[in-house]
């Protein structure tokens, strides 16, 4: 069984801050009309999910665990190296015998997201 994620919907303290991270890791532009301060923002993703970033007045105790599978096309190693440079946090490096396995990071507001090598490694993972 394979799960696809259409839609994630995100609550955060800073919701232009988020999105702009998300930006970055997708590649994926912010919408031009929102800025820092912004209540609601959004990426959208050509093949993928949109991500929703709500602000909400205080950090949530309990956070939101999504796994968002990203597809490289750089080894995963340079990928997961790419995303600790724009602020992610390693939460787990879940490597197989051959180079195949993914790792699970965290953005700055303690979501995890999960990067993958490639499709023959998405067959095998249920987030």
């Amino acid at each position: 069984m394979v799960s696809v994620v259409q839609n994630v919907a995100i609550d955060c303290v800073d919701a232009y801050e988020l999105a702009r991270f998300w930006s970055e890791v997708t590649g994926c532009p912010l919408d031009p009309e929102d800025g820092p301060g912004a209540q609601e923002t959004q990426v959208m993703m050509p093949e993928g999910p949109v991500l929703y970033f709500n602000q909400v007045p205080e950090p949530k105790t309990v956070k939101n665990r999504v796994h968002l599978c990203l597809r490289p096309e750089t080894s995963r190693e340079a990928e997961v190296e790419r995303l600790l440079g724009l602020g992610a946090a390693l939460v787990a490096d879940r490597r197989e015998p051959g180079g195949s396995g993914w790792a699970v990071l965290a953005d700055p507001e303690g979501n995890e997201f999960c990067v993958l090598r490639g499709e023959s490694d998405r067959a095998g993972q249920h987030a």
